[in-house]
């Protein structure tokens, strides 16, 4: 298949600058845009006539903006694509109109699980300006609860073990290989109760955690957040911290999402607004997998 007429990159999509430079062996024109556009008028602005489109987990490549852009062939999402429902490309679009979608997966959960063990310790032991209980405690002997045991939870959950946490899950598929190295199913209720610290490793618009789960889930806990955006309702979760202030709240700037002007003023939130998951090495494996995805595309 002959190259790309033109790439556009529609916001940041986080490849090394060794990578930027490979995307213009594949295409007559590259336009890399760095800032995040405002609505699907600037994203279709932005795009034009090109054929490939590159994008990154927040800006949204809807159905006005594929209908706006006829040139659209191909939409390498620089990030991880599970499916429909926690995609920001209209997959049912982009089928219709024959365009290729490809996303990338297993980049940068190593850094995510850095960071939930890294802030929990912090917790733990008050490190930082805050101590979750009077006495400092190790990971040895925790109850940690996974929630969600894809490619992040599962290393989360090894990272736990290895510390001598007791480790539970909770998944809509049983994990016979995780329950052999004893992660041990619970069902979510249970897994609530019994858990002191509560990871929410779900796809994107994943709001698993309402009212009544915040009401099973008490007091005195730590839920950790490494999903992009909310996996709860904002309202419950604003109660439940309120109402508990022995629990608290740790999340990334990817898991904030659009909520940092509701939750980080609160005095049990804890947020690092920064992506977790982001270092050199997760971006030279992002970098190679996007690029990656196009030579295959291509049949380069």
């Amino acid at each position: 298949m002959e190259k790309f007429r033109k790439i556009v990159a529609v916001e940041d999509v986080l490849l090394s600058p060794e990578a930027d430079e490979r995307l213009h062996d594949f295409a007559r024109e590259v336009e890399l845009y760095r800032d995040m556009p405002a609505d699907d008028d600037e994203v279709a602005r932005r795009i034009g006539d090109a054929d490939c489109v590159l994008v990154s987990f927040k800006t949204k490549i809807s159905r006005r903006v594929m209908e706006a852009c006829p040139g659209i062939r191909y939409i390498g999402m620089c990030c991880t694509l599970y499916g429909g429902s926690s995609c920001n490309v209209d997959l049912t679009a982009a089928q219709e109109r024959g365009i290729t979608v490809t996303g990338v997966r297993d980049y940068g959960d190593e850094g995510v699980v850095e960071y939930v063990i890294s802030e929990v310790v912090r917790l733990l032991h008050g490190f930082g300006e805050r101590q979750w209980r009077q006495q400092k405690y190790e990971l040895g002997g925790m109850n940690v609860g996974v929630i969600g045991l894809g490619t992040t939870g599962r290393m989360c959950a090894d990272g736990f073990r290895f510390f001598g946490s007791d480790v539970y899950y909770y998944s809509r598929t049983r994990k016979p290989e995780a329950e052999k190295d004893r992660i041990v199913f619970l069902e979510l209720e249970e897994l609530l109760r019994r858990c002191d610290i509560v990871l929410t490793t779900l796809p994107r618009n994943t709001y698993l955690l309402q009212e009544e789960e915040f009401r099973i889930m008490g007091g005195g806990k730590i839920l950790v957040n490494t999903s992009i955006g909310a996996t709860f309702d904002l309202n419950a979760l604003k109660r439940w911290l309120s109402a508990h202030p022995d629990s608290f709240y740790l999340c990334d700037g990817t898991g904030m999402g659009t909520f940092a002007d509701e939750l980080s003023c609160l005095p049990n939130v804890i947020w690092t607004p920064v992506v977790a998951g982001r270092s050199a090495q997760s971006t030279r494996r992002l970098s190679r997998k996007a690029l990656d995805n196009i030579k295959n595309y291509l049949n380069l």
